[in-house]
């Protein structure tokens, strides 16, 4: 039986891509064992060790890992009643700064270990920080004074992942990144097509690399992929890179990616508990958050009433809000461990884990009292004509008191999500003050949890996040989704079975 194929995971944050591809099993076994991960941030190596430690238990995780996720025992705990598993995370996981001096001493042994046990056969992931070519990133680096884009490090990060390719010399390669990589340029060259040469090269010859489409699709550059139309509730679409050696023979393979019945909000999230969020200024209890969410609720209601017809039918929908609020909202908990099953079938199977007790970071953020009501209107909103307000559409009364909310650059400031539509790419900016990622329930008045987050995301139930609430945000927002990488890796799996190239028995 031949054994699983090393997978090398750079650059890996939580770990969405290695989730997916050791998610895939052939003949009861896995496909893929994940080799190395690497990452720099704590919260999110912390986060990739886990599900590392996680994985190691071959048929099923102990009891003990989920009476750790439900608070139950420590972490020191934990690794006390398995450190033989530990251990194992601890080979596998390294949080390492790519790119930063002395590291290089670190990795190399390491991949050259990779490169010897794999005999040929691996496959090499990841996603070099995207900040430098994220069209938010780039307006906000024009505003940097004395900013140089060609002495910004991080548009040359994906230099790393090749020089380690040209060492690994992978089967297979997976590179993900944001759409603004197609249109960056630095002094005047365009990014992609640099990068593009440097992948297809790093063999040692112009063609040591074939870089296929995934996409069934019309995509620009053939490279970008829309998640929801693979399955995935949210609309996020990225560049993917799937690079094979050229002395692999493939044949007339088809590459790209079945497409999936579309997957919304209310699929994923309806059936989790209905949660208040905090009050972040003053104090913060159940009766004094209901008391203000209702009046906000009213206040809205007043505003859009006298906005003419159209406004008139939010107005109602909020004074419904308000009087559920009234009746219920001081029975409502900022938090809940309750597991829910999905409405989609094929994504609960993915999500859920029969053994889990206590589901994990579900949380409500706080937030202003003042934003209570916009959430409620923007809700509202949205629930009624399939979009969030813009800046001119809100009424006086709840415009908020920044200097720029009339500029034109906060046009779309307040986003919600909604019920019947996948939502919109979950960022790592929801970290910052969740108003791009309000909770379609204009009760709750609030944006969405990590666990919301994450589910849109496609994290199992079962995956924890570790480090502050901020953290976790920002690592959710930042991955790859698993099931998106889960069919990624099939398709990658495939040609490997195609090519005869498989590990030493």
């Amino acid at each position: 039986m031949a054994k699983p194929i090393h997978v090398v995971d750079l650059f890996a944050g939580p770990g969405g891509l290695a989730e997916g591809f050791a998610s895939v099993a052939t003949g009861g076994a896995r496909a893929f064992r994940i080799a190395l991960s690497v990452e720099k941030e704590p919260s999110a190596f912390r986060t990739l060790k886990l599900r590392s430690f996680y994985r190691q238990f071959e048929s099923s995780a102990p009891q003990s890992y989920y009476d750790y996720l439900a608070g139950r025992i420590s972490h020191a705990a934990l690794i006390r009643k398995h450190p033989r598993e530990w251990f194992r995370a601890c080979e596998e996981t390294h949080q390492l700064e790519l790119g930063a001096a002395g590291t290089d001493e670190i990795l190399d042994p390491l991949l050259d270990r990779v490169a010897v046990e794999a005999n040929g056969a691996c496959v090499l992931v990841g996603g070099p920080p995207c900040q430098a070519y994220s069209l938010v990133g780039r307006a906000r680096n024009k505003g940097i004074v004395g900013y140089v884009a060609g002495e910004d490090h991080r548009h040359f990060l994906y230099r790393e992942y090749i020089r380690i390719l040209k060492r690994l010399k992978p089967a297979v390669f997976v590179m993900e990144n944001v759409k603004g990589i197609l249109s960056s340029r630095v002094n005047g060259d365009a990014i992609f097509d640099r990068v593009l040469e440097d992948l297809r090269g790093a063999g040692g010859t112009s063609d040591s690399y074939r870089i296929v489409q995934l996409a069934p699709y019309d995509s620009p550059s053939g490279y970008v992929i829309r998640s929801e139309l693979h399955g995935v509730p949210q609309a996020r679409h990225r560049v993917i890179l799937l690079g094979i050696r050229s002395d692999l023979p493939i044949g007339n393979m088809d590459f790209r990616l079945s497409s999936s019945p579309p997957v919304n909000v209310r699929d994923v999230i309806g059936n989790l508990a209905a949660l208040r969020s905090g009050l972040s200024r003053g104090p913060d209890d159940p009766e004094r958050w209901a008391e203000t969410a209702a009046a906000g609720c009213r206040l809205a209601a007043r505003a859009c009433s006298r906005m003419g017809d159209r406004s008139r039918k939010a107005a109602a929908r909020l004074i419904e809000a308000a009087s559920a609020i009234e009746q219920r909202g001081a029975d409502l908990e900022r938090s809940s461990t309750t597991p829910a099953r999905p409405r989609n079938q094929n994504l609960a199977g993915w999500l859920c884990d029969k053994r889990l007790e206590a589901l994990p970071n579900h949380y409500a953020r706080g937030h202003m009292p003042d934003d209570l009501a916009r959430y409620a209107f923007v809700a509202a909103f949205a629930e009624l004509w399939g979009r969030s307000p813009k800046a001119d559409e809100f009424p006086n009364e709840l415009a908020p008191a920044h200097a720029n909310w009339t500029s034109g650059k906060f046009v779309d400031r307040f986003r919600a999500q909604r019920w019947n539509a996948p939502s919109s790419t979950i960022t790592s900016h929801i970290s910052k003050d969740g108003h791009y990622f309000i909770h379609p329930d204009p009760v709750q008045c609030r944006s969405l949890t990590v666990r919301e987050a994450a589910r849109l995301q496609t994290f199992p139930d079962n995956y924890f996040f570790e480090g502050n609430r901020t953290a976790q945000y920002v690592q959710v927002g930042n991955a790859v989704p698993p099931l998106l990488a889960f069919q990624i890796a099939k398709i990658v799996a495939e040609i490997l079975k195609v090519s005869e190239v498989r590990a030493a028995a």
